[in-house]
């Protein structure tokens, strides 16, 4: 058996007990990175610096040194989070030699703990998409069939962890784009309370929406993973001033007395048969264990999604438009003036993804369209937000389908993006209310696919996420 099979709570139990060596588990990893080079889940690795490091951490534990909770462990970011030193493209030809000359704060608490930071994911171009075709660096492939997508943005991030590549990664999540490609690959994604964990050091796309999370293989994991990154941070005005528990406390507590909402609007039209009847077999699981079902409207839900299109992409416009190829970033090679650097820099910078969206953002904040679009959007926004928190006086949790279908063929949706934009329709609701959601994997299509249920939960309560989750994968461990 392979290091790279055991969870990375079990694998820190292994380095506690000198069973294992950091710098073992480094080289496994790399090792696995290129037997499965295919995927193209990452835009760069760091073998020499984290070998070094390594074999500090390992020393220091030899040494009997006090070691962070998690001394050793290989961990892979996002390639839109900054890293001292490494390159941060955001998967853009706009930034495909950008150094990061700071590090994150999420990323600093990671290497605090003592996390072996080994590569940067790749991801759809600035987080704009949901299957992870946009990156500027080619497609990201599902580990589970190659033929598939493995969701967007963070694609890279949950195919590392898919595919054992490491132990956990941190993807980022503006309207679903950690708990979609955990669903479509099989593994756990947190998408924390907005402002919970910092976004300081994180490249924008939305700064309303965006949140940092971890996708990991078991529930314990990502719990885990949530101690190290959550608290408040001076450097990120948003982040919330929250005392944090420790979410590892209650995991066993199991789900007796907890009342379960669940929402007509989340079996809507565009549900597939598959994972309808595994989302039936995972309420019906929970009712026999002594938790109440009980129901839930959401009567403006059907408006998120397009309240997300109008905000996102207004946030996104206003971002972007830091990219002029002045101050860093790839600049035009010829150019007549300097309206016409702009131009020609961000013509030839940007996807076409992320122009779509630009001007989108552009238009909804345009004179004579900002009240009627981006100002209403901000309005029923408010409405959905107030819903959840009325859903919240009658249930501890929701549970919905994450994604309306398994993984989908690659090239399947490039062409149509109404089909490509609807597959965020059950996650973007969760980011318009800033509320905490989970991706659990609850079962497989009839093709072999992972299917996964989203677990959402009250504001800064991922404790209770945790604790639903965890009863239901330490039941169905077997069968998964």
């Amino acid at each position: 058996m392979s290091y790279l099979d055991y969870s990375l709570t079990e694998v820190l139990a292994l380095l506690n007990q000198g069973k294992v060596t950091s710098e073992q588990l480094v080289n496994e990893c790399f090792e696995r990175i290129e037997e499965t080079k295919d995927l193209n889940a990452l835009n760069s690795t760091y073998y020499d610096e984290a070998i070094k490091r390594a074999r500090e951490i390992d020393s220091a534990r030899k040494q009997g040194d006090k070691l962070g909770i998690l001394a050793g462990v290989p961990i892979v970011l996002k390639d839109n989070i900054n890293y001292v030193g490494t390159k941060t493209t955001c998967a853009s030809k706009f930034l495909e030699n950008f150094v990061s000359p700071y590090t994150a704060t999420c990323a600093q608490k990671l290497h605090d703990a003592g996390a072996v930071v080994i590569g940067k994911a790749n991801m759809d171009e600035f987080a704009m998409g949901s299957s992870n075709e946009n990156s500027a660096f080619g497609a990201v492939k599902n580990p589970v069939d190659p033929t598939r997508v493995p969701g967007g943005s963070s694609g890279g991030s949950a195919c590392t962890v898919a595919a054992k590549q490491c132990f956990a990664s941190l993807g980022t999540d503006t309207g679903g784009s950690i708990r979609e490609p955990s669903s479509f690959c099989g593994v756990v994604g947190i998408k924390p309370t907005y402002g919970r964990v910092s976004r300081y050091g994180v490249v924008a796309f939305a700064s309303s929406l965006d949140q940092v999370g971890a996708i990991t293989r078991t529930v314990e994991d990502n719990a885990l993973m949530l101690n190290v990154l959550a608290g408040r941070d001076e450097m990120d005005m948003t982040s919330a001033d929250i005392e944090v528990p420790d979410y590892t406390a209650n995991l066993n507590k199991g789900v007796k007395g907890l009342k379960i909402g669940v929402a007509k609007q989340f079996y809507s039209d565009e549900l597939c048969d598959d994972v309808k009847n595994s989302l039936n077999k995972v309420l019906e699981w929970y009712k026999s264990e002594g938790a109440e079902l009980v129901e839930i409207d959401l009567p403006s839900l059907d408006t998120a999604l397009a309240v997300y299109y109008i905000l996102s992409s207004a946030e996104a416009a206003s971002n972007l438009a830091r990219f002029d190829g002045v101050k860093y970033g790839r600049r035009a090679e010829e150019y007549s003036d300097v309206v016409d650097l702009y131009f020609k820099s961000r013509t030839q910078g940007f996807g076409k993804e992320v122009k779509r969206r630009i001007m989108l953002g552009n238009y909804v904040l345009s004179s004579g369209y900002y009240d009627a679009f981006y100002r209403k959007a901000k309005r029923v926004q408010k409405v959905i937000r107030n819903e959840f928190v009325s859903a919240f006086e009658k249930c501890d949790v929701l549970i919905s389908p994450t994604t309306a279908t398994p993984a989908f063929k690659l090239g399947e949706k490039s062409n149509d993006h109404v089909a490509m934009y609807l597959s965020d329709i059950f996650t973007v609701p969760v980011n318009i209310a800033g509320v905490p959601s989970l991706s659990v994997p609850c079962g497989t299509s009839s093709e072999g696919l992972p299917i996964g249920m989203q677990i959402i939960g009250k504001h800064f309560d991922e404790a209770t996420l945790y604790q639903v989750a965890n009863a239901y994968e330490l039941a169905h461990k077997e069968g998964q």
